[in-house]
């Protein structure tokens, strides 16, 4: 039991640049007294005890601002940044590693007694703030929910999930940036570079046309040249301004 404290407050210390103390984060922190609460809760629920593993939940919650209902299966450093609000449901899955921020909802969309209900979160998952991931599907090792993400589908190993509904943007290399690699990258609140397809998308349009124009001008000069020779007029129609395409890729981001 203390080797799993041990290591969930060293994975705060690993994730959170604010977290300046071993003291500080056993005292400061809810989401680790969320976590080491619902153990015993976890116990009394899976032995029997129902109402005394709801009615300690029920307290972790009062304390702590954090919804883990005691029937759900968390797994070792599993960190809950700040979290006020978050709510795990009775049949949700934590793999190891995940973080997981305020105002995130696990939460079922059957009514069905015993089914499973709730999605599973493989390992390393980063579920960002006001995100509702809703169903019983399982979310990929090293998978990224966007903030107020709406995720209602499976999401693979690696892939980000942006947007509501949430529409799934694969990883380039079949792995999660995070945990790929010797040493494992973690991103805060889920950001990286390219999360975004519509950006992705516009930024693709951009570049085309500024292919097409920069093709469309080489063909002025080719035919420019070609009426200086043959002592032609050049026809109606001259070309105006250049297409700005450095100006729009950043009003899109890039």
């Amino acid at each position: 039991m203390f080797s799993k404290i041990r290591s969930d407050i060293q994975c705060i210390l690993d994730r959170d640049p604010a977290a300046r103390s071993t003291w500080e984060v056993i005292t400061c922190y809810p989401g680790l007294h969320a976590v080491i609460l619902h153990r015993p809760a976890h116990w009394f629920w899976t032995h029997g005890f129902k109402w005394l593993g709801r009615f300690t939940s029920h307290i972790s919650r009062f304390l702590t601002g954090i919804e883990i209902h005691p029937g759900a299966i968390i797994g070792e450093r599993v960190f809950f940044d700040h979290a006020m609000g978050t709510v795990v449901g009775e049949t949700a899955e934590i793999g190891d590693g995940c973080t997981i921020y305020q105002g995130v909802t696990l939460g079922g969309t059957s009514l069905y007694k015993g089914a499973k209900r709730h999605p599973t979160l493989g390992k390393d998952v980063v579920v960002s703030a006001g995100a509702k991931v809703l169903g019983g599907f399982e979310v990929g090792d090293g998978a990224k929910i966007g903030s107020n993400a709406v995720v209602i589908k499976p999401v693979p190993a690696g892939a980000t999930a942006v947007g509501i509904p949430a529409r799934i943007i694969q990883s380039k290399v079949g792995e999660s940036a995070d945990v790929a690699g010797a040493q494992p990258k973690f991103s805060a609140y889920g950001i990286t570079n390219e999360d975004d397809p519509v950006s992705q998308a516009l930024r693709g349009l951009i570049d085309s046309a500024s292919s097409q124009d920069q093709q469309i001008a080489r063909l002025w000069q080719a035919l420019e040249k070609i009426c200086q020779q043959q002592q032609m007029q050049m026809p109606e129609g001259e070309r105006g301004e250049c297409f700005e395409a450095e100006r729009l890729n950043q009003l899109v981001g890039k």
